[in-house]
């Protein structure tokens, strides 16, 4: 029977200095053993208003100089993500992984003065026919309320899985008046300037190629909070669930198209390629 972790951190780590583990330590490649429950926390973080800012900036919000941008949060509880993914009990490299899915959930507006425990835990797994498939579940609580959560599926892909072959199709919404939006490549590297995050295959071309990338490559969490970002008059500050799917690669330079419509009471959206055929993201947005 797997060992379950808790692990308790007196401070957020820096994602430099577990990248390092990440590009340049071993791992066997997995040991097909289900994976251990892990759970690691951080409690009294505060955040950088100029930090804040500049992500903002980058990923299209308008930031007042209070209230946090609805995707902030997920970058300080990557930090907690890349903690497990450098777990001993882990025995697969981040390189293997895809981001497949991410679900945010606001349940309050949140103002950058505040002081946030976070938390992360890997939960579930399972085999599919495209190979290991896991969660990774964040939340923040300010004195003991949560106030924001996110749902993360990662896909370990392993030797004879079934790989899907089928380019992924638009959901069908309407795609006459889109936004053009052009990404530059030197994106990735100002992204990685305001979130920490610094994934080598989103920096530079010659450090994409090193892992199999012609070109650099967006960062899927960027496409949400830009897609989130251009929603902003839509949701003001009312508390929701923000769904989506990361369908295609998005390399750099390029342009893309988005478009959102309402369906029922809900929001459903996509970022495409610029003639609106291929689908980069897919989502929707729930209000509570």
């Amino acid at each position: 029977m797997e060992k379950d972790y808790s692990i308790e951190l007196k401070a957020l780590p820096s994602l430099f200095s577990l990248y390092r583990k990440i590009f340049f330590g071993r791992k066997p490649g997995w040991n097909e053993q289900a994976l251990p429950k892990i759970q690691v926390s951080s409690s009294g973080v505060c955040l950088s208003r100029e930090k804040v800012e500049q992500y903002a900036s980058v990923c299209g919000f308008d930031f007042d100089g209070k209230t946090l941008p609805l995707t902030y949060l997920y970058v300080m509880a990557f930090r907690l993500h890349a903690v497990i993914f450098t777990h001993q009990a882990i025995t697969f490299p981040l390189l293997g992984m895809i981001h497949l899915r991410n679900s945010i959930t606001l349940h309050r507006a949140v103002s950058v003065d505040e002081k946030f425990n976070l938390e992360c835990e890997l939960t579930d797994s399972q085999v599919t026919d495209s190979g290991l498939e896991f969660d990774l579940v964040s939340r923040a609580f300010v004195d003991g309320e949560l106030v924001w959560e996110s749902l993360s599926t990662y896909l370990y892909r392993i030797e004879g899985a079934t790989r899907r072959v089928r380019p992924p199709k638009g959901n069908g919404m309407a795609w006459e008046t889109p936004q053009a939006w052009s990404l530059s490549d030197d994106l990735g590297r100002r992204y990685a300037k305001a979130s920490g995050d610094y994934n080598l295959i989103h920096l530079h071309p010659l450090l994409s190629k090193r892992f199999g990338f012609d070109r650099v490559l967006a960062h899927g969490m960027w496409s949400k909070a830009r897609c989130i970002a251009q929603m902003m008059p839509q949701i003001g500050d009312r508390p929701c669930t923000v769904d989506v799917a990361f369908k295609l690669p998005l390399f750099m330079p390029s342009d893309v198209s988005f478009a959102a419509e309402i369906n029922e009471d809900n929001l459903i959206f996509e970022l495409r390629d610029a003639r609106g055929r291929r689908p980069h993201l897919s989502g929707e947005l729930r209000f509570l």
